[in-house]
């Protein structure tokens, strides 16, 4: 065979091989990347707080190390799965979890990761909005903005870094409650991640050099849509 049609051959059918420690260190930081995301949307339906990465990543690690496992052991909140009146094929059907792979991107893995814990409860927890309300000079809204891109969206940082600076604040607000103009005030309330909260302060005091602010209304109000 021509040593043209051999490259051919190893390009198109060719696998990559990548050593012990590589596999590990992009395990590691996919493991890292899901549990940030998780952590970040839910929220203790009670007290309405965040959990650490760290009771999050407790809590997967149960549910991975008990999927394949007897379903009625009781997890670490002292209730047994399945729940009480819930049959073997109902516990069976609801999305499971069994950790992280290096073959899919972290945002899916980590929705698929909510889903499972919201499905079986190991520590209690919920989906969940913060209410904010954001203030701004009209003024400013219409600004473009400044070498800026939504975090977690790279792909796209060089188109929304062509949008306005009421763009992108909308942008980072899932559902808006409410929208008006109070004189020199642009005002608009409400709902997005928690996850997100930080990244939308930083975005409005930076692009407005502290003229926008933004305040919070309610730490966590539940979703229950999700």
């Amino acid at each position: 065979m021509p040593l043209n049609d051999i490259i051919l051959e190893i390009l198109n059918k060719g696998e990559l091989q990548v050593g012990e420690k590589e596999r590990h260190a992009q395990l590691e930081r996919v493991h890292a990347e899901v549990i940030d995301i998780v952590a970040g949307k839910l929220v203790d339906p009670k007290s309405k707080r965040v959990y650490t990465t760290g009771m999050i990543e407790k809590a997967l690690d149960q549910l991975s190390s008990q999927s394949g496992k007897d379903t009625t052991t009781p997890s670490a909140s002292g209730t047994a799965t399945p729940v009480e009146g819930e049959s073997h094929a109902e516990h069976k059907s609801k999305p499971m979890w069994t950790g992280v792979v290096t073959t899919r991107d972290a945002k899916s893995q980590a929705l698929n990761a909510m889903k499972a814990l919201i499905a079986h409860q190991p520590i209690p927890v919920a989906r969940a909005r913060m209410r904010l309300r954001i203030t701004c000079p009209t003024s400013v809204l219409k600004q473009a903005v400044k070498n800026a891109s939504k975090p977690g969206d790279e792909a796209e940082g060089e188109a929304q870094a062509k949008g306005t600076v009421k763009d992108r604040i909308l942008g980072y607000i899932e559902q808006v409650e409410s929208q008006d103009m109070m004189g020199e005030e642009w005002e608009v309330v409400g709902f997005v991640e928690p996850g997100s909260f930080k990244p939308l302060s930083e975005f409005v005091s930076g692009q407005t050099k502290g003229r926008a602010r933004a305040e919070v209304l309610d730490m966590a109000v539940m979703n229950d849509g999700d």
